[in-house]
């Protein structure tokens, strides 16, 4: 054997033509997503199983939080629904998120209309700067906001509560709304205008029934980010009106029992309802 040849072997232990055949591509692919998609399991197992743990400490029958779980009760739920304390603060999140819901899918829709309609200078710029709330840090704004707040007395509000999470919930809605108005064809906002209507009727007539899938997923997306909002709700709460965000915090400094695990369970299952819902609405194809 010469030199070359033992080279050639030596780099190629299989055969050239195993190696090049149609058969050997395919189970190398096949391998290759397998082994992909198991690392992207373990990726994202890792990162549910925090969530997943509360689960069971929410059931646990010991007056601490405590995994795994001594024994299986619903106490906790019943402790939960039957606290005045835990109740307000969930009635104040759930009127907060009502509003914040209404009021940022009507901003946040005009603003993407505008940002995709519109001929605006510095366009991109605008599209930015509306985004902002979710690149910057929300402890900054949370204490931004508690300083602004403060002298006008609007900590613990439900105004500041609307105001400020209306700012945090706007950049979803301009989000999902302008993916929609994207696919919305404007050949048939210029047949509207052509047959006589104008700006205003071609949006509730054309424009608002083809992209109200996507509308509405926004005001799911809205809702979630007002009531799962903890960090800014820390800062501009108070004793008048306290969030349950601030409540979860406030019990785990003073008074740590497995009813934080039972609303954080109720949270999370809000959660994927509302995910599942804002995902069904958003991949529904609108009638004729």
């Amino acid at each position: 054997m010469s030199i070359d040849q033992a080279h050639d072997k030596a780099q190629f232990p299989l055969p050239r033509r195993v190696i090049a055949s149609p058969a050997f591509r395919t189970y190398s692919r096949a391998l290759g997503i397998i082994a992909t998609g198991a690392l992207v399991g373990c990726i994202l197992f890792f990162l549910l199983l925090p969530t997943l743990i509360v689960i069971p400490m929410s059931i646990s029958e010991t007056d601490y939080i405590q995994f795994p779980p001594r024994g299986l009760t619903l106490k906790w739920y019943g402790a939960y629904f039957g606290d005045a304390d835990w109740m307000a603060a969930t009635w104040f999140s759930l009127k907060i998120a009502l509003a914040t819901t209404a009021t940022a899918t009507v901003v946040g829709t005009m603003a993407a209309l505008a940002i995709v309609r519109g001929n605006l200078p510095f366009r991109s710029f605008l599209q930015t700067l509306a985004l902002g709330p979710m690149i910057v840090p929300h402890i900054i704004l949370g204490v931004a906001l508690y300083l602004s707040f403060s002298p006008l007395q609007l900590t613990g509000s439900l105004l500041g509560f609307l105001v400020a999470h209306t700012v945090l919930a706007v950049p979803y809605v301009i989000i999902t709304v302008t993916a929609s108005l994207q696919k919305f064809d404007p050949a048939l906002e210029l047949a509207a205008l052509n047959c006589g209507a104008n700006r205003l009727q071609a949006f509730f007539l054309v424009i608002l029934p083809n992209i109200a899938p996507g509308v509405a997923a926004a005001a799911v997306f809205a809702f979630l980010a007002s009531f799962d909002e903890a960090t800014v709700a820390f800062f501009i709460s108070d004793t008048g009106g306290k969030s349950i965000g601030r409540k979860m915090f406030e019990d785990i400094d003073f008074n740590l029992t497995p009813i934080i695990a039972a609303a954080s369970t109720i949270l999370v299952a809000t959660s994927l309802l509302l995910m599942g819902a804002a995902h069904v609405l958003n991949v529904r194809k609108p009638s004729a």
